[in-house]
C-alpha cells in the first residue's frame, strides 16, 4: 500500500502569508504544537505518529516558513511566536505546550519567552545554543551560514540532493516523500533557518518564566553537550532530562519527550 502524507491544513496570517500546518493525535488530547528540526517539515513519521496517539496528545506541526509555508525572508527565531500563536488560535487553545527538536529548539523557547501567558510548558530536544556562542560557532555549517544567503544556498541544493539520493521513492512507507518536502521542495525554509538561527534570536532565553525540558541523548555527535550546558545555565526554569541514544530520540526516548509534556 502506498504511502499517503497526512491532510494538510492553512491559515493566513495578517501579512497575507500561509500557513501550512497537519494535526495528529486525537480530539481532546493534550495540546502541543511542535516546531521541526532544521531541514524539516509538517509530515512526521509513523512511528513518532504512533507515539504522539499512544501518550494522548493532539499535536500540530506546522511547516515554518519556507517548508510548505508562504517563505518570509529574513525572518527571526522570534518570529515564529506570532504565527505560534495564530495555529492556536485556529485550533481553539487558550493555553498549550510547545516542544522543538534540534533546529526546532530556539523556535519552542521563542514561544515560552514571547507568549508566556500561553505556554503551559515548554521542551527542547537536542536543542542548540545562541549565536556568539563557543557551541554554536562550533556547527559545521555555520561557516556557510555567515556567508549570506547566495554561498548558504549552492551549499544546501547540493547537500539536500545528495541525501535525497540516499533514499528509494519506490519504497511505500513515505521515506522519500518527506525527504523530499524536507530538504529539495524545503530548501528556503533550510537556508531561513540557518540564516535566522545565527542571528540575534530576537528573545532573551533568560528571561523564560516557563518550565523548560532541555533533552539530550547521551550519545548525541550532532550538538554536544556544550549546547545542553548553555541552555541549562541560562534558562532559570530548566531541567536537565537524559534519553538513551543519539541526535534523533528512539521510540522508547520519543514516548518519554511526550508524556512529560501532558505533566
Amino acid at each position: 500500500m502506498n504511502w499517503q502524507p497526512p491532510q494538510t491544513y492553512e491559515v493566513g496570517t495578517p501579512d497575507g502569508r500561509v500557513l501550512q500546518y497537519c494535526v495528529y493525535g486525537a480530539t481532546g488530547g493534550v495540546p502541543v504544537i511542535a516546531h521541526h528540526g532544521t531541514p524539516g517539515c509538517r509530515w512526521e513519521r509513523p512511528d513518532v505518529i504512533a507515539a504522539i496517539e499512544d501518550t494522548g496528545l493532539r499535536m500540530v506541526v506546522p511547516g515554518r516558513p519556507g517548508y510548505g509555508s508562504t517563505r518570509s525572508p529574513g525572518r527571526s527565531v522570534a518570529d515564529v511566536a506570532a504565527d505560534t500563536q495564530l495555529l492556536a488560535d485556529a485550533q481553539g487553545w487558550d493555553r498549550f505546550a510547545v516542544t522543538g527538536f534540534s533546529g526546532g529548539g530556539p523556535h519552542a523557547l521563542a514561544c515560552a519567552a514571547l507568549l508566556p501567558d500561553r505556554i503551559v510548558n515548554c521542551s527542547t530536544v537536542a536543542g542548540i545554543a545562541a549565536p556568539g556562542t563557543a557551541a554554536l560557532e562550533s556547527l559545521d555549517w555555520v561557516p556557510d551560514a555567515r556567508r549570506g544567503e547566495g554561498w548558504l544556498r549552492e551549499r544546501l541544493h547540493r547537500r539536500g540532493r545528495e541525501i535525497l539520493d540516499h533514499f528509494d521513492p519506490a519504497t511505500p512507507d513515505g521515506r522519500y516523500q518527506r525527504m523530499l518536502t524536507t530538504c529539495v521542495e524545503g530548501l528556503d525554509g533550510w537556508i531561513d533557518d540557518y540564516l535566522a538561527l545565527t542571528r540575534p534570536w530576537g528573545f532573551a532565553p533568560e528571561s523564560i518564566s516557563v518550565p523548560v525540558d532541555v533533552w539530550y541523548g547521551l550519545d548525541d555527535d550532532n550538538t554536544t553537550f556544550e549546547h545542553t550546558e548553555w541552555l541549562l545555565a541560562t534558562i532559570p526554569a530548566a531541567r536537565r532530562r537524559e534519553f538513551a541514544g543519539g541526535h534523533d530520540p528512539n521510540d522508547i526516548a520519543q514516548r518519554q519527550i511526550f508524556r512529560a509534556l501532558t505533566a
